[in-house]
């Protein structure tokens, strides 16, 4: 009887391809509204929801008190999500080498794949359909049959929960919508420290940060997790031995 049920990952940076552009969209909508934070402090938030992300950013500039804060987040916030879809929509999405192969293993024995990502949903659907992933979803994202057409399971993105990570929000929501209700039947892979965050807040059985994407091992070490991988494929060994 397989202990691992669901298999919950990441998007960008862990399962789909990520070369610093969405940094880069982060620190275009910064420049382009004023704001004076380094790169080192927007890749510290990366796989937050996006828009947590700038109300940080200027409730440590100006104060959420402020009569121009809300203004200034929303202004910040639009400019990124402008640049964000246009980027997906004209480049396109790709996943990392050995992520399809690891969707069949886990297809294969019957182990259900869930996406998480600190993306709004409208992103997270741009990036779904340029992979062909969304096949088989339902309104509510949710893929209720297991045949050869499908990809995943579940898509939850953090504008669909209140707290988006390091919060175990989405991480509980992809398990409801998965039928799962024990966290020790749960394996996540994320490459940023809020992924690792929200694996530990949700007590899942075992949490692997993935050094290929947007953090060191340097940059994850002190956050807690079972273990680190430098590709995708090496989630295969990692699932067989938790069945053994």
């Amino acid at each position: 009887m397989s202990k691992v049920k669901l298999a919950i990952f990441d998007m960008a940076g862990t399962t789909v391809q990520d070369e610093r552009e969405v940094e880069k969209c982060f620190y275009d909508a910064i420049k382009a509204t004023h704001l004076n934070v380094s790169r080192e402090k927007i890749n510290s938030m990366m796989g937050w929801s996006k828009i947590l992300v700038f109300e940080t950013i200027w409730k440590e500039e100006i104060g959420e008190d402020h009569p121009d804060y809300s203004k200034k987040v929303q202004e910040s916030y639009n400019y990124f999500t402008k640049t964000l879809e246009e980027h997906y929509e004209t480049v396109g999405a790709k996943p990392y080498e050995g992520v399809l192969e690891v969707f069949d293993y886990c297809r294969s024995n019957g182990i259900k794949i869930a996406l998480t990502t600190g993306f709004y949903r409208k992103v997270t659907d741009i990036i779904l359909a340029k992979l062909g992933w969304d096949k088989g979803l339902n309104s509510d994202y949710i893929c209720l049959t297991n045949g050869n057409e499908n990809i995943i399971n579940c898509s939850t993105a953090s504008s669909d929960v209140v707290h988006g990570r390091p919060a175990p929000d989405m991480i509980h929501l992809a398990m409801k919508k998965c039928g799962i209700a024990d966290p020790k039947q749960v394996i996540n892979l994320g490459d940023t420290p809020s992924d690792l965050q929200s694996a530990e807040a949700a007590n899942v059985l075992y949490s692997v940060g993935s050094l290929y994407g947007t953090h060191s091992q340097e940059e994850l070490q002190s956050y807690k997790h079972d273990q680190f991988i430098s590709k995708p494929i090496e989630m295969i060994d990692i699932i067989k031995k938790l069945n053994e």
